[in-house]
């Protein structure tokens, strides 16, 4: 079965409270069984726009990762960086193994 990946580009505009959010996170996500394989780092615009800060985050499956991303935990910690980033996500299926 394809894993699940969650990938964000973002821009943070405010880094105190992008902290608290980038902090809260990860219990989240290890709630779900979830990853992380890019967390900010070295980055090069190859192509097209970039932002400054990218995260890739891999689940078990597909719907796992939507179950975590729709997740009221999740809902919570959102909350967080409402205001202190402007982040484009989306949730795509890996190829099988």
């Amino acid at each position: 079965m394809p894993n699940g990946y969650l990938i964000a580009r973002i821009t943070v505009t405010e880094p105190e409270a992008y902290g608290a959010y980038a902090q809260a996170l990860p219990a989240v996500v290890a709630r779900f069984g979830g990853r992380f394989l890019v967390a900010g780092g070295r980055l090069e615009a190859v192509a097209g726009e970039a932002r400054p800060r990218n995260v890739v985050i891999v689940f078990d499956d597909y719907e796992t990762a939507r179950a975590c991303w729709h997740s009221p935990d999740y809902a919570e910690v959102a909350r967080l960086r409402e205001g202190a980033a402007t982040v484009d996500v989306v949730i795509v299926e890996g190829v099988d193994p």
